[in-house]
């Protein structure tokens, strides 16, 4: 299916501020991007390097008033998402060295703390990808999804406690519990066709067999027409946007995926 989507962010600046962006979609991983836009008002030069998940950064000084950035983009991607289930467990001395940083706790992933809650969850079932279909089947129906609940960052730990929390918190968790039986998991960050409310969206991957495969605690049902933006270890790691200094307000932020004709 092919998907355009954009993000507009409106800044107020009232001192010159430095910003580190993260709004292009990912090359490869199953999309294919054929047209992209991407307009910064006023324009000021900018430095687009990678980070060391390959993710695209973009780097800039936003002067002080108004400031614009609008994206848009053409993207095909699968409209269903591939199950494995039975998949194998891999034991972590045949793991890619890329994907081991994917088995350590993280900042809001304290997965240290979760072992006993994981293996409680999945003790019926194979190693691997059905552990994990198990522990997002339990977060979906543990943790309240509440889009616009959390209004400051919280660990995987503290959702736990407090039982509800928006996309990247039940991702967290999932990621936290996965992590705790030795599954390598991961962020991802983009946009999702039929959200709602619509925003930019988060889920989370695992890597069993022999590459990653997707499942989302928010969705009864795993939909396609994903677009990826970004991977990380967590929140931390793929932030929209990064901003330094005190004398920045985002005024607001509008996020758009529609389908478009073939």
């Amino acid at each position: 299916m092919k998907l355009r989507v954009s993000c507009s962010l409106r800044f107020n600046i009232f001192e010159s501020s430095v910003l580190i962006l993260m709004l292009r979609p990912f090359r490869g991983i199953q999309q294919w991007i054929n047209r992209e836009v991407y307009i910064i008002k006023p324009v000021v030069p900018m430095i687009e390097t990678t980070d060391s998940f390959g993710n695209s950064l973009q780097r800039l000084i936003m002067p002080a008033g108004d400031f614009l950035i609008y994206t848009s983009s053409d993207v095909i991607v699968a409209d269903k998402i591939d199950v494995a289930t039975g998949k194998y467990f891999v034991e972590i001395q045949y793991l890619p060295k890329e994907v081991l940083t994917f088995l350590l706790p993280s900042r809001y992933c304290e997965s240290d703390r979760f072992g006993d809650l994981a293996r409680e969850i999945t003790s019926d079932v194979l190693p691997g990808y059905d552990q994990v279909s198990k522990i997002n089947a339990w977060v979906r129906d543990t943790i309240v999804y509440s889009p616009g609940s959390s209004e400051f960052p919280l660990s995987a730990t503290e959702i736990h406690q407090r039982g509800y929390g928006v996309c990247k918190d039940l991702a967290h968790i999932a990621i936290a519990l996965c992590r705790s039986i030795s599954i390598p998991t991961r962020l991802v960050v983009g946009y999702l066709y039929n959200l709602q409310p619509l925003d930019l969206h988060a889920w989370f991957e695992v890597y069993v067999g022999d590459r990653w495969y997707s499942f989302d605690p928010t969705q009864t049902d795993i939909q396609g027409g994903r677009v990826i933006v970004a991977f990380g270890r967590d929140a931390a790691d793929v932030s929209i946007f990064h901003q330094f200094g005190s004398g920045c307000l985002l005024k607001s932020m509008d996020v758009r995926v529609d389908l478009l004709d073939n």
